[in-house]
């Protein structure tokens, strides 16, 4: 079928077009049910099948022979390390530790959080819960004590899985103080944590709590993979919320397996035996999606990197990797492209490498500019695919479908709505909008598989969230338009979130983590536009009468608050200290205003701002800085 005959199927009747991509993954029970509600009047797929997505990403590969292919790659250039697993060899790994959890017992329903750098072990940990129908809570091995306090009591694991450190360009960050400290801010304990012990930095472990990975392993059987239902979660995976309090972003195991295969066909045009990286971390949607389960589902052979795109050594070593590992498809964030034009502007270490494998670049995470979009086409000569999506859809909402139909790409959009998702464009009552008008993104229920079911313990606030705004319609979150040819522009938030590399940030946690010093009366923290990063937090800060701080004294300690409470992604670019903030009369703080000043670009005074004088204070301010 054409793009234009596959989406119209998907829309029209999507119970047939998903039961006839269900039938293209193995099921221990096949679902006769297709698409229902549960009894929280959310719709659900497959909710009478059964199967275990460990079991598809590594077994089922074994049984139809090809258990000698390559599953996974291991590229580490921080520590001089380079591996690779065959299916066999790695289901061999995950079965064993999918024992290994069983023995501290763990068991199907039970969560695991697992707080890992880029190393294989991540990947195995994550299969294992699944082996064992539990489910695992990934965080970022980049988030401080504090945030993986919130997941611990939110998630409520039995066991957390790391390693004793990360490893950067030029540092060590151990792991263990860190774990250590959540577990003391934590009101909820787990009763293990198991430790992958690195050769650079030993964890001292706690005897009862603290186990070595590899001691573990080395005396386990190899776990069978357990059936659990479609509708089963396989994880929970933590998005920022507007209110500070992150969302755990819950996928099944059924609709995700469904989903993933589908993509990887449909979207990204990789065959089974074929290489595709995306260049991410485990820590994110796309790392779940996209290093771990859609390529091992579809056969395919995953390139796990520890590294960034520039100074490992220098800004050639992404298309270092695709050469050595024929990757066919590469998939990053404009941001690490934009890093790399920042340092090999004329690209010239492209030529070192033998690229004749490598046929197409996607970028999603973040806008794709179309500087950014026009740099890659003219140095790669390659298709250039921006493609949409979130957390809370775990697959592309539009892409150029290059497995379905190599159609046209278009600078400055996202490309043409998948299969299976119904967008539209909304004004502020709900109606749907012109071609070209500028309006409110939003996705006509049901929802395809693959996206999530609720939020984690709490249906209530995914129901506010995404699903009450306009009735019959998830909303995105995001503004922009659809064109006369049906390509999407994605324009900004149309809430408080702002995207750091690719990463989503809220501002409102950024706020309350600053407002909690006790010198500060009010702030604001702006997401400006950064040429390499998309976006970078500053921060306008009041100051509390009678305070005897020295306000540079203070810039610096909320700057170390934000790494400590948030992370070194969240990082303050700027801090200005101001007498008051732009607000409306009702006392509504004008944050777009802000943002149009923080970026230099020119505004218009709301009629309902309580004193006009404020802003030319403001841009004094910020243009003398």
């Amino acid at each position: 079928m054409s793009y234009k005959e596959q989406y119209a199927e998907a829309s029209n009747n999507p119970t047939a077009f998903w039961k006839a991509q269900a039938d293209k993954i193995k099921w221990i029970k096949k679902p006769n049910t297709i698409l229902s509600t549960n009894s929280d009047g959310n719709y659900q797929w497959f909710e009478d099948g059964e199967l275990n997505t460990s079991y598809l990403a590594l077994d089922y590969h074994i049984e139809q022979g090809n258990g000698d292919n390559t599953a996974l790659i291991y590229d580490s250039p921080v520590t001089q390390t380079k591996a690779t697993f065959t299916y066999n060899e790695l289901k061999t790994e995950v079965a064993k530790f999918a024992h290994v959890l069983q023995s501290k017992n763990v068991s199907k329903g039970d969560r695991v959080l697992i707080y890992m750098p880029m190393i294989p072990q991540a990947a195995i940990a994550m299969l294992a819960c699944a082996r064992i129908g539990a489910i695992h809570s990934v965080v970022f091995g980049g988030f401080s004590a504090h945030e993986l306090a919130i997941r611990i009591d939110d998630a409520q694991p039995k066991v957390i899985v790391s390693a004793s450190c990360g490893v950067e360009i030029q540092k060590v960050i151990p792991y263990k103080p860190m774990i250590d400290q959540a577990i003391t801010l934590a009101s909820y304990k787990p009763s293990s944590c198991i430790i992958y012990q690195r050769d650079i930095v030993k964890a001292s472990l706690q005897e009862g709590r603290d186990f070595d990975w590899l001691k573990l392993c080395s005396s386990a059987e190899e776990a069978q993979p357990v059936p659990v239902n479609a509708t089963d979660p396989l994880y929970i995976l933590y998005t920022s919320g507007t209110t500070g309090k992150p969302k755990g972003v819950v996928r099944d195991n059924g609709s995700h397996a469904v989903a993933m295969n589908y993509s990887m066909s449909a979207i990204y045009g990789i065959n089974k035996g074929e290489v595709f990286w995306a260049a991410s971390d485990v820590g994110w949607v796309v790392g779940h999606s996209y290093i771990v389960y859609a390529p091992l589902i579809a056969g395919c052979t995953t390139v796990l990197f520890e590294g960034k795109p520039v100074h490992t050594p220098d800004a050639g070593t992404f298309w270092r990797v695709c050469a050595e590992y024929n990757v066919k498809a590469l998939f990053s964030a404009p941001t690490a492209f934009r890093a790399i034009c920042k340092e090999d502007p004329e690209a010239t270490l492209i030529k070192k490498y033998d690229l004749s494998n490598l046929e197409r670049l996607y970028l999603a995470g973040e806008r794709l500019d179309p500087a950014t979009y026009q740099w890659l086409k003219d140095k790669t000569d390659l298709p250039v695919i921006d493609h949409w999506w979130q957390t809370e859809t775990g697959w592309a909402i539009a892409s150029i479908p290059y497995g379905i139909e190599q159609m046209e790409t278009k600078a400055g959009s996202a490309g043409l709505a998948t299969p299976g998702y119904n967008i539209k464009v909304l004004d502020s009552s709900g109606n749907e909008v012109e071609k070209g008008e500028e309006g409110n993104i939003a996705i006509k229920l049901p929802l395809p598989p693959g996206c999530l079911a609720t939020i984690w313990q709490n249906d209530a606030r995914f129901k506010e969230g995404y699903l009450n705004t306009f009735s019959g319609y998830y909303v995105t979150g995001d503004g922009g338009f659809i064109d006369e040819d049906d390509y999407l522009f994605i324009m900004g938030r149309t809430d408080d979130i702002i995207n750091v590399a690719g990463h989503r940030m809220s501002t409102g946690e950024m706020e309350e983590v600053i407002s909690d010093h006790y010198s500060v009366a009010e702030c604001a923290v702006i997401g400006g536009h950064c040429p390499i990063k998309g976006q970078t937090p500053s921060a306008l800060v009041v100051m509390k009468n009678n305070i005897e701080l020295e306000p540079d004294e203070l810039i610096k300690e909320l700057k170390l608050s934000i790494r400590e409470k948030i992370g070194a992604i969240a990082s303050l670019k700027e801090v200005h200290i101001v007498d008051r903030l732009p607000k409306t009369r009702s006392g509504k703080i004008l944050r777009k205003t802000i943002r149009q000043i923080v970026d230099g670009q020119s505004y218009q005074i709301p009629s309902t701002i309580d004193d006009p004088v404020v802003l030319d204070e403001l841009q004094k301010l910020l243009g003398a800085a």
